[in-house]
């Protein structure tokens, strides 16, 4: 501990900030009761316990040693904290006022009262006991763990971050159902799932009703129930097996080397990375470095736009070498020579066709990204009419090029220039359609330019770029263009105008089809 700060384990910490804050020093008290033994906590016992030795105890902790020990014949103590409720069960004395009495049935009553009270705050309560031992046991907890003197209970709030709050908010609305699995005391888990706003159905089912339920019965149960609380391994492998017969994508967090079965078993198992143990960071696929629940959440949104962008990638990209296709089957079809030269094809697939394709992996996540349902993950990635966008898309592309190469073909056959217009279409409409591909719905005059400057970059590269090939003599000569007039450059533009206005009349569509299913929800 250093100016009220500690490193570690955080319900550790706490008590020894706790103790600090009352006169007990960490090293000072493991200096006077050095520890000889320790039963590390497990779900099953839910306590752990350690044996000190007491022949040398500081003034601050000669008042309880003579209570519990007042001949001091015993020279080790042991001290046991876990839930209240679990501890009382094997504690048959109390400390009260500093001495030692019977605890009766009512006695504990009370105390769990107390005990529901402090729960029902959102706080996370230990009872600690004590008692003094001999040296078997230092062997077996059992030994340590039995007719033990009840001291009392430390209360802990862990404050719910607002992020939290917010991140829980964001995955109802994206269609993600959050589940909160507690080793605590029902009434805390519930009191903190509140918080959250996990539990508003108020309803939670604790381990050992999880432990007469088969999974038939909680696969009917779960949909209901959003808390569970006093849960141990098995019953967290119960609840994924559930979610999973129900065909639901299950996603576990934990931290403690009894997470590791569930973290495993779940099909995307996520560690806490600053308190979780080495199995449960071995276990899992990903590991949070902040052990932040929001950290999840962005990572479904960035997860989602990383998905909608190679999607956006796909539909760019084929659709403009379906266009190519189309030019370049149809051309000789209706007698016209070659449109494309091998040269302006390449040009075309390598520069004004790809390297704006690839900007569209620095799209901004869409508005609605973590507002709608998750996607089918059996769902090609054609899937939701990606395929015909690319077919109708680059159709069109097609038919406008050639109709205008076909045009101007006929009126001057011997010219390069048809060909240049053939070539020049082709590309300001790739560089128009890449800028409509941005938004799957949102039109491209409401979608700000600068929020991807690598697109813009590339955009206006490209267009540079094509204006080059067209009006530079070198370049005439090595792509076998041929300089354009004012009418017959803005023609080309053109066609890449009637490329957007196709995109933007698709997309108001859609719009008006989403507006009128939602109207009737």
């Amino acid at each position: 501990v250093n100016n009220e700060e500690a490193v570690g384990d955080p319900t550790e910490a706490a008590l020894v900030v706790a103790s600090n804050r009352l006169g007990l020093d960490k090293d000072t008290v493991e200096a006077a009761l050095p520890r000889v033994s320790e039963f590390p906590f497990d779900s099953e016992r839910k306590r752990m316990t350690t044996v000190h030795r007491t022949e040398s105890p500081g003034s601050d902790l000669k008042s309880i040693l003579s209570a519990v020990s007042p001949d001091r014949k015993q020279r080790l103590l042991a001290f046991t904290k876990g839930s209240v409720d679990g501890l009382l069960e094997i504690c048959d004395r109390w400390l009260v006022e500093g001495k030692i009495k019977s605890i009766t049935e009512k006695d504990k009553e009370l105390i769990l009262e107390e005990n529901r009270e402090l729960a029902g705050d959102a706080i996370r309560v230990l009872g600690v006991a004590c008692r003094t031992v001999d040296k078997a046991a230092l062997e077996h907890p059992e030994q340590a763990e039995k007719d033990l003197i009840y001291i009392g209970m430390i209360g802990m709030i862990d404050p719910v971050r607002p992020e939290a709050v917010e991140a829980v908010r964001l995955c109802r609305k994206a269609g993600i159902r959050v589940v909160m699995i507690s080793g605590d005391y029902p009434l805390t888990a519930l009191a903190i799932a509140r918080e959250l706003g996990i539990a508003e159905k108020g309803k939670f089912l604790t381990g050992q009703d999880l432990s007469k339920m088969s999974l038939e019965e909680v696969e009917k149960q779960i949909d209901e129930v959003s808390v569970f609380a006093r849960v141990a391994p098995e019953h967290k492998m119960k609840l994924i097996d559930a979610l999973q017969d129900k065909h639901q994508i299950v996603s576990m967090t934990g931290d403690g080397v009894n997470d590791a079965p569930a973290l495993k078993s779940a099909d995307i198992g996520v560690a806490m990375g600053v308190t979780g143990t080495d199995v449960a960071r071995e276990s899992s696929d990903m590991v949070l470095l902040d052990d932040n629940f929001a950290t999840i959440v962005a990572a479904v949104k960035e997860g989602r736009n990383i998905y909608d962008n190679l999607r956006k990638f796909i539909k760019s990209i084929l659709a403009g070498n379906a266009g190519e296709i189309a030019t370049m089957l149809t051309g000789p079809i209706l007698g016209m020579p070659l449109p494309l030269l091998p040269i302006q094809i390449l040009w075309i697939n390598l520069v004004t066709d790809g390297v704006p394709a690839i900007a569209l992996g620095y799209e901004e996540a869409e508005a609605e990204v973590m507002e709608r349902p998750p996607y089918n993950p059996k769902e090609g990635i054609f899937a939701r009419g990606l395929g015909k966008q690319v077919l109708l898309t680059g159709l069109f592309m097609g038919f406008i090029t050639i109709a205008v190469g076909f045009i101007f073909w006929k009126l001057d056959p011997g010219s390069r220039t048809w060909q240049t217009m053939v070539f020049s279409s082709l590309a300001f409409q790739q560089l128009a359609y890449a800028l409509c591909c941005r938004k799957f719905r949102q039109s491209v005059l409401k979608t700000p330019l600068h929020s991807n400057p690598v697109l813009l970059g590339a955009v206006i590269m490209n267009l540079t770029l094509q204006l080059c090939l067209i009006y530079i003599p070198f370049l005439n000569i090595v792509f076998r263009t041929t300089p354009l007039s004012a009418l017959e450059l803005g023609i080309c533009f053109g066609t890449a105008g009637a490329v957007m206005l196709l995109s933007e009349v698709r997309k108001w569509m859609e719009r008006r089809e989403v507006a009128r299913q939602k109207s009737t929800i």
